[in-house]
């Protein structure tokens, strides 16, 4: 395993240096170089050219099992454990499928007027508040994700996080600005028009 690694990484560092640091002798290291592969290794050369194939076919999505069965289609025999070991001493990692944006199918609130009208400076704190609604893409699916900025500070006030997209979610951010910010006499909330702010465009509280 040792000597592999060496063979794998001796066009990166000095092989003596490799050989000093993994405790071996360079005189072995070359008489395993120079020894006739065997035939597990030569099927494993085959192997990994098929693997590779598939791989990139997918755009690099699949993963060991879909890999498998890949190169079992080809006539080629091979455990999925081998196909695996193969891929990760290749460094052949699936990359999730890129995802269609979620579709926004709520329903838009009457607009009011625009009163923010782009005067995106405050004066003190607690003056003008801006909402927006985003959602990134994790290994578990959308998450969805509001926040609210004071336009004095440019700090988030207020946010919150779920897995569904609900105009709760948006009402939520807002109250916990409320809270965290000592319940404010009155300030100018301005929202966007997504349909999940619930709120109209902006509002004098």
């Amino acid at each position: 395993m040792r000597f592999a690694f060496i063979a794998r990484h001796r066009n990166i560092w000095p092989v003596a240096w490799l050989c000093d640091a993994l405790d071996v002798s360079r005189s072995g290291f070359h008489a395993w170089l120079n020894r006739s592969p065997s035939a597990r290794s030569r099927h494993d050369e085959v192997l990994v050219t098929a693997i590779d194939r598939s791989f990139k076919s997918s755009d690099r999505t699949y993963g060991a099992r879909r890999v498998w069965h890949d190169v079992l289609a080809e006539g080629l025999s091979c455990g999925l454990h081998r196909v695996e070991r193969l891929m990760r001493q290749n460094a052949l990692r699936a990359r999730p499928r890129r995802r269609g944006l979620p579709k926004d199918m709520g329903e838009r609130a009457a607009v009011s007027d625009n009163l923010l009208d782009r005067a995106f400076e405050a004066s003190a704190p607690n003056q003008k508040w801006i909402a927006d609604f985003t959602y990134i893409w994790t290994a578990e699916g959308w998450l969805y994700v509001a926040a609210v900025v004071d336009l004095f500070s440019r700090r988030v006030v207020g946010w919150a996080m779920k897995a569904e997209m609900t105009a709760q979610l948006v009402t939520d951010a807002l109250i916990m600005a409320i809270w965290r910010r000592g319940r404010p006499d009155s300030l100018l909330h301005h929202s966007d028009q997504g349909s999940q702010g619930g709120f109209k465009r902006s509002s004098q509280h």
